[in-house]
């Protein structure tokens, strides 16, 4: 075998081997650095089982490296491996089994056929032998290959036991196939759908943290109209199936905001990797049913739904265990602004309005402005060019402003502080006018952004409301 050919050149493998020998016991490398073998993708994770203590047997691997950096898990029975840039998990080959109102299984020791018995899919039961008769010998009990070859999503034993045993595999099966872009066969997709319920006994992190995986997939409509398919996203995000549907008036009807939502997610990921831009795709549209009306002259409206949308993202992230911290106000931002340079695009772009765009998005102006052009899904080649182009003239004239006034999360040159100590106030509702009077009349091109020009137009402000007598 070429170093390509053989998955098992890297020296840890040899070292492990080495142990193994010295120490009489069954090893295997299995799951996904296996699995990423075979389909020629680079894995940094390396999951070793031994036909005996995982723990014991990493601590023997570290003495024999001399590596230091062994982390041990006693509650799970395994131990996590620093070797230069990769990490190796030890774990003991075991069996399980499930009671019905827990993901916890009972665990008992077991030959390495137990563990690929417990394996969720079987392009994840591959398992290389790390043994000195047998070194690199492929088991494959389930026909993995062929499932890696068929490009489908399949569970080594009856899916029914597979997903009731453990429900998150269910979200995992549709991560999976979001990932590698297969099929789910038709009686697992099946097994899904009539377990869906037992997913209420998985902890919320977790499902998010495998729908996260989903978001940050090259296509992640694909895993979301799987979700919806098999009627978990129900469960998990109903927000968003309330999403789905076209309504007819007349001959008039709206879009379904479900499909549009898919197509936005998937427009913005050809663009970044920002998971939190991701989610603003996700939710920017995501208060279309609670504003839906139909107006006889101007159609299907949803006035307000980005006010009101973003005012819904804080129950929506605190209901999926999301952080209520920076991120989630850049959500809310990015959901409350998205329909701002779209208004500019269709209409004269004034100064002022390009100021205000530029004060109230701060640094996340480029971000809000790929949201926006993402949200362009017209099938018709022209619009979607006028717009796009509309855009551009828009980014141009943000360009200019923002070199020319500094507009980006400016500060107003005259502070309370000067409004208080100039005329002998304390905080008050005449310092708030004053303030934002200066801060209007920058954005509106009245007056500079300078000192100056700030300074007399606080004292002109001060006369009209009274602080000081007219001259």
């Amino acid at each position: 075998m070429t170093e390509r050919e053989n998955p098992l050149h890297k020296p840890v493998f040899k070292l492990i081997a080495d142990v193994a020998k010295a120490e009489n016991q069954r090893v295997f490398v299995i799951g996904g650095f296996v699995r990423d073998y075979f389909l020629q993708r680079t894995s940094q994770d390396i999951d070793i089982v031994v036909e005996g203590s995982g723990i014991d047997f990493a601590q023997k691997v570290a003495e024999k490296i001399g590596s230091k950096k062994l982390f041990v898990f006693k509650n799970f029975g395994t131990a996590m491996l620093q070797f230069g840039k990769i990490e190796i998990e030890f774990v003991g080959a075991r069996k399980e089994s499930y009671n019905k109102n827990s993901r916890k299984p009972i665990v008992e020791d077991g030959t390495i056929e137990d563990d690929q018995n417990r394996r969720d899919f079987t392009i994840n039961a591959l398992a290389l032998s790390l043994n000195e008769n047998d070194f690199g010998t492929l088991i494959d009990p389930f026909g993995g290959i062929q499932d890696l070859n068929d490009k489908i999503i399949r569970t080594p034993l009856n899916p029914n036991i597979t997903f009731s045993d453990d429900p998150l595999r269910m979200i995992r099966a549709i991560r999976f196939a979001t990932q590698l872009q297969f099929n789910i066969i038709e009686p697992v997709l099946i097994a899904i759908k009539r377990n869906k319920k037992r997913i209420k006994i998985v902890s919320i992190e977790r499902i998010i943290s495998e729908f996260n995986k989903i978001l940050l997939s090259e296509k992640p409509s694909i895993g979301i109209k799987l979700l919806d398919e098999t009627e978990l996203l129900e469960l998990i995000m109903p927000q968003l199936t309330a999403l789905k549907g076209v309504e007819t008036v007349g001959k008039i009807q709206h879009k379904d905001n479900f499909l549009h939502t898919l197509e936005v997610v998937d427009n913005i990921c050809k663009v970044t990797n920002n998971i939190w831009l991701r989610w603003a795709a996700l939710l920017h549209d995501i208060a279309k049913p609670r504003t839906k009306q139909f107006d006889p002259e101007l159609g299907w409206t949803f006035h307000g739904h980005e006010y009101l949308g973003s005012k819904m993202i804080n129950a929506i992230f605190g209901a999926l265990r999301l952080p209520l911290n920076e991120k989630m106000r850049y959500v809310q931002k990015l959901v409350l602004l998205h329909l701002r340079p779209i208004v500019l695009s269709q209409s004269e772009v004034t100064d002022s309005a390009v100021r205000r765009l530029l004060f109230d998005a701060g640094d996340d102006i480029d971000d809000l402005m790929l949201l926006c052009e993402a949200d362009i899904t017209s099938k018709n080649e022209r619009t979607q060019k006028r717009h796009l182009e509309n855009f551009q003239l828009v980014r141009t004239k943000l360009k200019e402003i923002e070199e020319k006034d500094k507009i980006r999360n400016f500060q107003p040159p005259i502070s309370g502080e000067i409004v208080m100590e100039t005329y002998g106030l304390q905080p008050s509702l005449e310092v708030g006018i004053i303030k934002n009077a200066i801060k209007d009349a920058i954005l509106d091109g009245i007056i500079k952004n300078d000192y100056d020009e700030a300074y007399a137009f606080m004292q002109q402000k001060a006369e009209e409301i009274g602080l000081v007598e007219k001259k």
